[in-house]
Parts: C-alpha cells; structure tokens; sequence
C-alpha cells in the first residue's frame, strides 16, 4: 500500500510517529556531543588548573647526598628546570638521610633521596614527612667491612665488637637484620654511632673493629684502604630507597610530584646511555676519584627507574618498623601507610 493513498489521519499517525523518533534520536546525539562538550571541558581545565599550580612554583629546594645518582645528574642536565620552567631551583647536600629528614621536618627541602630507613625514625619521632616514590637498592652498595688484619670470619664473631655506623640510616637498620641472622642482639656489641665521614676516620684509626656503610663510601674505603666485606645486603631481602617530599609543599602543589618523579625518569635513562659521561658528572658533584665513582655506578641498578609505591614495598619498610619497634629502636609503632602519597591523594599526612 501507499503512502499517498492512505486516510490522512492514519497518514497524519505516522507522521508524528517518525517525528518523535526523529526528535528522540536527535535529543540522544544533542546530549551524548554536550555531555563529550562537558567531559573535554573539565578535562582542559584541570590540566589547566594543574599547569597554573605548577607554575605558582617560585621555588623548589632538594636535599641530596653523594648516593643520588639521578638528582646529580638531573642537576647537571637541568631536567627539574625543564619540568618547573618558572621555579629556580636550588640544591642542599647532606651527609645521610637522617639529617635530611630533620631538614625536611622544618621546611628547609621540599624533595629529598634517603634510604630505607630515616622515614621510619622520621615517623617515630613524628616528623612531618611523605613518600613520593621508590627505586630497588642494589645490594653490593650496602655492607659490613672490617679490616683485613682483623680476625673476624664470621658474622657470629661480632659479639663483644665495636661497630660503626649511622644512626637512624639504611645501615642502621643492615646492621639490625645481622645481627638478627647471627643470633646477636644490640646488647651484644657495642654500637658506636657515627656519621659517614667520622665513621671513615675511626676505621682509619683502627679505633672501630667493622662499620656498617653504603655507597660511596662503602666503594671509597674498599679502595683506598685495607678493608674487605665481611657480609652486604644480597645476603637479605630486597631493600628499597626513597624519593621523599615536605607534605606541606604536596599540599600547595599536587601536581608538582608526578613531574618531579618524570624528572628523576629523565635522568635514569639518560644515565643508561650515557655511562662515561654520568661517571664524570659523579666524580664532579662528589669530589670521588674517578676509579671511585666508576665502582659505584657499575653497581648500580641498570635502569634503575623511580616508581609509584606499590603495597609490596609498603609492606616491607612496615616490616622494618615493625622490628625496631619490637626491638625498642623506635620509641613507638607506626603505620607506613599513612604517609604514602599516590596519584588520587593529593595530600597525605603530614603527622600521625
């Protein structure tokens, strides 16, 4: 049949049959393109709004030590000020992780590199602190050197000794797990605690019988004097160092994070592909001669990325907050993680 010869009311039916499909149709396509319209929008403006915080940057301070491979070389190929085009940005060394944590407590830093342990004493002590990121910690740059006269063999001959080290720093927390592995506890020796470089002093004056240290330190001693490794850190776990930040800064400047661990990246791979040229940029920011800092960069990890924290590694620095706190190394227990920063937190706690 027709359309043309069909009644005209049953021709007027269809007619607005078609239309009101026509107009639900049309109301769909209108409401899915506003709706795309809208989404593209809220997404411009908070990468605008991000872009806006970022460049509200004025300043931004980093603690570094002589182990922060990927800062010094991030400084020498000015990759922070390629990420803050509109920050200057300034640098502040320090001799371990535990006196950049005290910095960082008060204001001083922004961002800082330590190992494994500082955050744990920095929580106890309920400083203000937030972990950004992590990397993997080789185990041939953390370990136990005696001297090569001296007659300890074993890890069990420690009992009655003398042992160096920094308090509050990944070593501090090396030395705990040998003498767990021993069957020793702190009672047992006698703990002298020392700063890297008057560590170095007293093992060059025999006045200590092992000392617990890390690169490049560990690396300087091995040769230029007469020491050897009694135990190092492959003999345990995977270890992990920390990219750390002033919670109050995250606070102001969310955004800022990402791009700071997108500059430590830069940096890795740079390092990957260019070994001779970060060798000298290491012997240059740290004073080491260049034999030294050779040592040191071949022991490092290869890449060696900054990454997110993940569960895992949360769980293993709760471990070792757990095993100071039982053994009375921290004057309390503390929850690691509620001072992990990601992506969909923007400020975590700054305190407990």
């Amino acid at each position: 049949m027709r359309y043309h010869l069909l009644n005209p009311i049953l021709r007027k039916e269809i007619y607005m049959l078609g239309f009101k499909h026509l107009s639900f149709l049309s109301i769909l396509l209108t409401s899915g393109l506003l709706s795309a319209c809208q989404n593209q929008d809220h997404q411009t403006q908070e990468h605008a709004k991000a872009q806006e915080n970022t460049q509200n940057i004025q300043k931004i301070v980093l603690g570094f030590q002589k182990s922060s491979v990927n800062l010094l070389v991030a400084r020498q190929e000015k990759y922070l000020e390629q990420q803050f085009p509109h920050a200057s940005i300034e640098w502040k060394e320090f001799p371990a992780g535990p006196q950049m944590l005290e910095a960082l407590a008060v204001g001083s830093i922004d961002y800082g590199y330590v190992g494994n342990t500082p955050p744990i004493f920095a929580q106890a002590a309920d400083k203000a602190l937030t972990y950004v990121g992590y990397g993997a910690y080789s185990g041939h740059n953390l370990a136990l050197l005696t001297q090569t006269h001296r007659p300890l063999k074993t890890i069990q001959d420690l009992k009655g000794k003398r042992i160096a080290v920094q308090k509050g720093s990944s070593a501090h927390e090396f030395l705990a797990k040998i003498l767990q592995k021993a069957g020793l506890t702190w009672q047992d020796i006698q703990p002298i605690w020392l700063a890297p470089a008057d560590a170095r002093a007293a093992f060059d004056k025999q006045s200590i019988d092992a000392w617990a240290i890390w690169d490049p330190f560990l690396a300087n001693a091995q040769l230029t004097t007469q020491a050897r490794v009694l135990i190092d850190a492959n003999s345990f776990p995977q270890t992990y160092s920390f990219f750390i930040a002033n919670p109050d800064f995250i606070q102001k400047h969310p955004e800022a994070n990402q791009k700071f661990i997108d500059s430590m990246n830069q940096a890795d791979r740079w390092i990957v592909q260019h070994p001779e040229e970060t060798t000298k940029i290491y012997a240059q920011f740290t004073g080491l001669s260049p034999e030294v800092a050779q040592t040191v960069i071949d022991r490092r990890f290869k890449p060696s990325p900054v990454h997110l924290i993940t569960p895992e590694v949360v769980k293993s620095q709760q471990a070792i907050a757990d095993l100071f706190a039982k053994n009375a190394l921290i004057p309390k227990k503390i929850d690691v993680q509620l001072h992990v920063w990601t992506p969909s937190t923007s400020h975590p706690s700054s305190s407990n």
